[in-house]
Parts: structure tokens; C-alpha cells; sequence
């Protein structure tokens, strides 16, 4: 394993959501796997009034988050503590930044950070060139006695123009090596093992291209609606939060070439390629090939759902999409013609995350007797979350006389691992960083290259009314309409369970 440097991570936000729900329990972890170097602080940045102690209570004590985690001991909380410190700083006000330096500067020489600081970015998109031109006006991104890093949450851009405008500002301030644009679906230990799993094998990686496969189909579904975030979702929308980051990151992934070498700068720069490859859309192919929906009212199980005009937040004539299903194409050797479709949505029948591959059938069915089996089809799916794991479907001999077939299961999931720790995606990250590798990080090129692709398809949106929203009753798989898009007689999207090997149609409504 690599070795950590002595260091400090700076967590601006520090008195909000992310940081109490995720940042903290995460660090946590990797203190209780014995992960953090000798010397190690956290350092709490906003603009509240906090003493260390009062901090330590709020995001150690008395953080309903921490006291799951298996090794939230009194002892472990009481040395974790130790570690967590605070600093009030009017983010907004890069005058005031001096107080951080100085503090940090304090703690270097109490335990040894030896100036190795991630500055973390738990803050509204709209201070993050604040932040960043703050801690280089008081040289706290040079590399010279130590070494800085900047971690930036998404959303990275609010479009195309936002997204290039957010890179310069941030490049002025810290090189492209310094900063980290973080996607916690990249830190899931099964997104991880899809590259392993493609290029470790001799029986994938050769069939893995236009002459075996027939489509690719991935698939981000969320049980609940928008919840208390109306607000700012409608604002977003499913293909600004999900798809542009999230499931484009799982595209590169599944599509990528092989990378000269395993490290973060060869894996990068194949992702690029990908994103460089993408067909761009017509006029005419985005009102066919991508689908918005809304979900409408609906009872599930007795229970009665609001639609997403009737949430909180939301505009009651609201066109904002909660539901997108498209279809694309790579333009390269690989996969020419080869038709990929993605989808996500809120209010859905289960939580799931997971990539497809459907491999083309024999050319010849020599064990089809009924035409519903013309076109039965090896299926891999590699499952993101819940249930994580991998399952292959192929065809076998059904006992007794003749050659009747039925299609089974093979499958592995991670939870049948005894004694092995699955880290949490924001715990995995946060370690990546501290040991300077970012190869499950997004590159600033690659980020503009998916808005590229993108910000068409929001602009058509927005100015062509005639493009429909349609409408879904939540608890449902979304507009009806989305089935149109796969092509090929008895094809068909993979309707999943939340386990991973209990799938059908329609199996959780």
C-alpha cells in the first residue's frame, strides 16, 4: 500500500450536511482501519462561531452518523476527536483567509502536518473560485514546502459555458495536477471492478465490441422523489445531477479503451477519447432519442405520493425533468453502431444502479422452438448498488428428453465475502487523495467534453416547447415512451429488483 504523508484536510462547509453525513464518518473509518499517517488533522472551515470543543460535539459526539459505525467506541470517538479542530472564516471575504493560514500554520508546528494540506470544497459551486483564489492569495496552493490539494464537489458547471468559465477561474489559482473533481460513483468498489473485470479476463475483453455485443444499457433509478431538495433540483434536473457526471463517468468506464498502464494519467486520458467520441445529437435525434419525464401522483403499497409539482421547492408549471432515458452512439472502432441507453430517475420502484451488457444471439438458433426465444441473449450486469455484485445469464439444458433450454444465473456478490472490507465511496476517495492518486477523479478536460455532448439537449429543451415532458405516476418506470428507444424485435430495458438475482418485469411494483 502507499505510503500517507503527514497532513491536514481543510474542510470548507464544514458546519453542513455533507460534511456531518459523509466527510466526517468517512475520515472516521479510515482512522478506525488505521489508515490516517501519524500526524493528521481535520480542520472545520464556514462561517459559524465555533470553539474546537463545541465542533468535536457537533460532528463527533453528537453525529447520529458516527454512532453506527462499528468502531464508534467511546475510546475511538475520545482519540478521533483529538484530531478535529475549527476555524470561522468569512469564506466570502478573502481578507479574512489569513486567519486559516495562521492556524494552519499553528498546527503544523504542534503535530507536524508538514504542510500538506487537501483544502475540501463542501460549499455552493458558486464560492468555489472565491475559495480557491483565497487560499493562493496567502500561498496556500504551492507545492514548494509541502504540497496542496483541492477537492471540488459537483456540480461542475451548470452547463457548457459555466463548466469551461469554473476550469479557467480554478486553473488560475491551482494546476490541473492540484485539483480533484470528486464523483463518489467512481468510489464504489464495483464501479472500480468493472475495470478489472473487462481487462483482466480472456473471456470478456475479446467479445467486449461491436461484433459480440448488441447494446449497452445502464440504469440509475431512486425509490424516492425529490424529498426537501425541491428547490434546488428544480433548478438542476435529472440530466444536469445524474447523467452528465454520474452515469457519464460509468459510460467512459464501460466504453474505454485499454490504458498503457494502470495509472491515473493513462485511464484519463482514455476516458477523454470516449467522451471525444460521442455522435453529437441533431435537432431531430434529440426529440427522438431523448426522453423527459416528470412523476405524477400515485399510491404505492397504500401509500399516497405526491407528484413533483406538488413538492416543496417546486414550481407548480415546472418543466424540470425527474426522469431521462436516451440513446447514443460512440463513433470509434469499437463500438460503430452500437446503440447505448441510459436512464435515471426519481420516484422509481427500487434503488438501483447497474450496467448491462447485452451480447449479440448465435446466428444461428439451433434450440429456439418458439419464436419468444428468437432472440434470447447472453446478459452480463454488473450491478453498482444495492446488492452489489455481478451476475451472467446463459442458456442450459432443461432435464429430460429433447433441447429444451432455460435461461440461469451465475452470479458473485461482495456481501458472500467473509472477512473482506468493502470501504464507503467517499472513504476510498478521501484515501485516494491523501495519497495523491487520482485516478477516480474527473479531469478537467473530460468535464467539458461531456457538457459538450450535453448542453445541446438543454438548450433544445429550453427552447422548443413543442419537445414533450411526460408524465409517469411515481412508483412506475417512467414514461411509457422510453420503451420505444430500444431497438430490435423483443427487446427490451431490464426492469431490476433490489437484489441483484431476483430480477423481472416489473418485479417491485
Amino acid at each position: 500500500m502507499k505510503k500517507t504523508d503527514n497532513q491536514a484536510l481543510v474542510i470548507f462547509g464544514a458546519s453542513g450536511d455533507l460534511t456531518e453525513r459523509k466527510l466526517i464518518p468517512a475520515v472516521f473509518n479510515l482512522f478506525c482501519g488505521g489508515f490516517l499517517p501519524e500526524s493528521y488533522a481535520v480542520i472545520g472551515v464556514s462561517r459559524s462561531s465555533f470553539t474546537d470543543a463545541a465542533y468535536r460535539d457537533k460532528v463527533v459526539f453528537n453525529n447520529e452518523h458516527l454512532k453506527s459505525k462499528p468502531g464508534a467506541t467511546e475510546e475511538n470517538l475520545k482519540r478521533f476527536a483529538k484530531m478535529v479542530y475549527y476555524q470561522a472564516v468569512d469564506t466570502k471575504n478573502t481578507e479574512t483567509y489569513v486567519q486559516l493560514k495562521n492556524r494552519l500554520e499553528a498546527l503544523d508546528q504542534e503535530i507536524t502536518t508538514k504542510s500538506n494540506y487537501i483544502f475540501y470544497l463542501a460549499t455552493p459551486p458558486s464560492l468555489y473560485q472565491t475559495i480557491a483564489n483565497g487560499l493562493a492569495e496567502n500561498g496556500l496552493n504551492n507545492n514548494e514546502n509541502g504540497w496542496s490539494r483541492l477537492i471540488v464537489e459537483k456540480p461542475f458547471g451548470y452547463d457548457l459555458a459555466s463548466a469551461k468559465a469554473l476550469n479557467k477561474g480554478l486553473l488560475n489559482s491551482f494546476s490541473e495536477e492540484q485539483i480533484y473533481r470528486i464523483d463518489h460513483y467512481l468510489g464504489k468498489e464495483t464501479v472500480q471492478n468493472m475495470f478489472v473485470t473487462r481487462f483482466a479476463n480472456s473471456i470478456f475483453e475479446p467479445l467486449w465490441n461491436r461484433n459480440y455485443i448488441h447494446r449497452i444499457e445502464i440504469t440509475a433509478a431512486e425509490h424516492v422523489g425529490v424529498e426537501k431538495r425541491g428547490g434546488y433540483y428544480d433548478s438542476s434536473g435529472a440530466l444536469r445531477d445524474m447523467i452528465q457526471n454520474h452515469l457519464f463517468q460509468l459510460v467512459a468506464l464501460v466504453a474505454m479503451e485499454p490504458p498503457v498502464r494502470p495509472d491515473a494519467e493513462s485511464i484519463r486520458n482514455e476516458k477523454l477519447k470516449v467522451f471525444q467520441s460521442l455522435r453529437a445529437y441533431s435537432d431531430q435525434d434529440i426529440k427522438e432519442n431523448v426522453i423527459r419525464g416528470q412523476y405524477l401522483n400515485s399510491t404505492v403499497r397504500g401509500e399516497s405520493i405526491s407528484g413533483y409539482r406538488e413538492e416543496e421547492g417546486v414550481n407548480d408549471q415546472s418543466k424540470t425533468e425527474t426522469y431521462v432515458a436516451m440513446k447514443f452512439f460512440i463513433d470509434n472502432w469499437r463500438w460503430a453502431d452500437v446503440p447505448f441507453y441510459i436512464r435515471t430517475g426519481k420516484s422509481m420502484p427500487t434503488r438501483v444502479t447497474e450496467v448491462v451488457i447485452h451480447f449479440k444471439p448465435n446466428h444461428h438458433h439451433l434450440f429456439a422452438h418458439d419464436s419468444s426465444l428468437s432472440n434470447q441473449q447472453n446478459v452480463l450486469v454488473i450491478r453498482i448498488q444495492p446488492n452489489e455484485g455481478i451476475l451472467l445469464k446463459f442458456d442450459m439444458k432443461i432435464p429430460g428428453a429433447g433441447f429444451n433450454t432455460e435461461q440461469v444465473n451465475m452470479d458473485f456478490k461482495y456481501d458472500e465475502l467473509s472477512n473482506v472490507y468493502v470501504p464507503d465511496a467517499y472513504e476510498r476517495l478521501i484515501l485516494d487523495c491523501m495519497q495523491g492518486d487520482a485516478t477516480l477523479y474527473a479531469r478537467g478536460d473530460s468535464t467539458e467534453a461531456a457538457w459538450e455532448f450535453i448542453d445541446p439537449i438543454l438548450k433544445a429543451w429550453e427552447k422548443d416547447d413543442s419537445i414533450p415532458v411526460y408524465g409517469y405516476p411515481a412508483g412506475t418506470w417512467g414514461p411509457e415512451n422510453a420503451d420505444n428507444l430500444i431497438e430490435g424485435e423483443n427487446m427490451n430495458w431490464r426492469y431490476p429488483c433490489s437484489n441483484l438475482t431476483d430480477d423481472g418485469n416489473y418485479c417491485e411494483l
